[in-house]
């Protein structure tokens, strides 16, 4: 196990980018751990590394996902949840322990929570939508990423039309969080929930709109037409 994490660190050492290390640290407002390699090259280790590994049970490959979550560089938590989310197939119902670890335990940026939320944890709720409720439980969390985590993990679901109720339930949670990256992040739900449900989430916007954040809002009506926007946005 050692031995492909070992091969992984020198792959994105020999793959540093210059630009990308200059420009890395830019996204982001807290301080991260980064080599400073593309993402696009970040995705083609993850996927070539794969094949070394994907017969290996779902327990081992979880392992190594843990170890890489412990270096704390972002790719490597990248890759964590790139390979998370290969095995999705083999997701039980009590892998959601993990993961929900994963995110209070090693998640310190929006660029990892978003992208283990977006495919593994946002996967997993569609397989076992009985588990939506640790969404909610997530949305009250002291933890910043979890609150984040809550919404983003429901883009690609919200964006197919499913789990609403849960949404406007979530962003009820979230209504009037103070964070940027949550409110950004509930935003980004209702917004993908939009595509489907257009009308739903306008009125839940103008209903709301008094009392939510400006940047929540700007987020969730981004995809509507001007007329909507425009009264959305009304004082």
């Amino acid at each position: 196990m050692d031995n492909i994490i070992n091969k992984i660190r020198t792959e994105l050492k020999h793959n540093i980018d210059e630009k990308t290390q200059t420009t890395s640290q830019n996204f982001f407002k807290e301080k991260i751990k980064f080599f400073g390699v593309r993402i696009s090259t970040v995705t083609k280790i993850s996927k070539e590394y794969f094949k070394q590994i994907d017969f290996k049970p779902k327990s081992e490959i979880f392992d190594l996902c843990e170890i890489l979550w412990q270096s704390g560089f972002i790719e490597e938590s990248f890759i964590a949840c790139h390979w998370s989310y290969y095995v999705h197939k083999k997701y039980e119902p009590e892998d959601i322990q993990i993961f929900e670890r994963w995110i209070g335990e090693y998640v310190n940026n929006w660029a990892s929570c978003d992208t283990l939320c977006n495919h593994t944890v946002g996967e997993f709720i569609e397989m076992y939508p009985e588990y939506l409720f640790r969404l909610k439980d997530f949305a009250k969390s002291d933890n910043r990423w979890m609150r984040r985590a809550s919404s983003v993990t429901l883009i690609i679901p919200a964006r197919k039309g499913k789990f609403l109720k849960e949404i406007l339930e979530i962003a009820d949670i979230l209504l009037l969080d103070k964070d940027d990256l949550v409110q950004k992040g509930y935003g980004w739900m209702l917004k993908a929930a939009s595509e489907a449900n257009q009308r739903e989430i306008f009125e839940y916007v103008i209903k709301n709109k008094s009392i939510m954040p400006r940047t929540a809002l700007r987020y969730a009506i981004e995809k509507m037409p001007k007329d909507l926007k425009s009264m959305a946005m009304e004082r």
